[in-house]
């Protein structure tokens, strides 16, 4: 395979149950940048992800499904989410009692308490009152819904962003323009990389896109059902070295 771009997900793709990344996958990654195949990472992770995976181990970083698009440090392009088009929308949720988040720059405007259980991910966070918000957002977020809730964002929803639902039930809302397959165009036309030459690994909805668009795609053995649908190739699974083993038989 002529690979020249090797596209991760994050969590429950690169990174194990345990949000570690294993000595053998951690190696597969610098066999590739020993042998000039620019990394990627693409996460709907913000600020946390550089908290949990090595930046040297990654050429480009996709953050926010797409708002965020670095090589290295340095921003190629950000899609943010204007608050002029936010606050009406959060104001409509907050008002329907919905736990509603505003995130950008890694601070997180929000209209309830954050949980314990997120400080590993949520570091900074404000108490917000929404109809005296100004600040752009990389990302929208909220959880906890139900059927009935998911229609109203759907009804509420301004015609320039989308909603899409991980695993864990987290909401999050993006600008449209804020999707990994456009990060990781801009980024492959930054380096002269053609789609053919891309590979990418991805185990949930907000990878299905990217997945679609890669030159050859790869699911999680733990993908979700529709992720594994638009697969070409299915690796093993996240506990179980899958994205370093099919490095290993397929491009090293």
């Amino acid at each position: 395979m002529n690979i020249k771009m090797v596209v991760f997900d994050l969590d429950d793709t690169l990174l194990r149950t345990d949000k570690t990344i294993s000595t053998r996958t951690n190696n597969a990654i610098k066999l590739c940048q020993n042998r000039g195949i620019k990394t990627v990472y693409a996460t709907g992770r913000g600020s946390s992800a550089d908290a949990i995976v090595p930046s040297a181990l990654f050429d480009g970083k996709i953050t926010m499904n797409g708002a965020i698009t670095k090589i290295g440090n340095e921003i190629i392009c950000s899609s943010l989410i204007p608050y002029l088009t936010a606050r009406p929308f959060l104001l409509a949720c907050d008002k329907r009692g919905l736990k509603m988040t505003s995130e950008i720059a890694g601070i997180h405007y929000t209209n309830f308490t954050i949980p314990d259980g997120w400080t590993d991910v949520v570091k900074n966070w404000e108490i917000t009152d929404f109809d005296k918000h100004d600040k752009d957002a990389e990302k929208i977020y909220t959880y906890d819904l139900t059927p009935e809730d998911i229609i109203f964002i759907n009804k509420t929803l301004p015609n320039d962003l989308y909603m899409v639902t991980a695993v864990d039930g987290l909401a999050m809302i993006m600008n449209k323009d804020a999707t990994k397959s456009k990060a990781v165009a801009a980024i492959a036309k930054s380096w002269g990389i053609a789609q053919s030459e891309i590979v990418a690994f991805g185990d949930d909805l907000n990878d299905i896109d990217l997945l679609k668009h890669a030159g050859i795609s790869v699911a999680m053995e733990n993908a979700l059902n529709d992720v594994k649908t638009v697969a070409v190739h299915i690796c093993d699974t996240n506990d179980n070295d899958g994205v370093a083993r099919w490095l290993e038989e397929n491009v090293l």
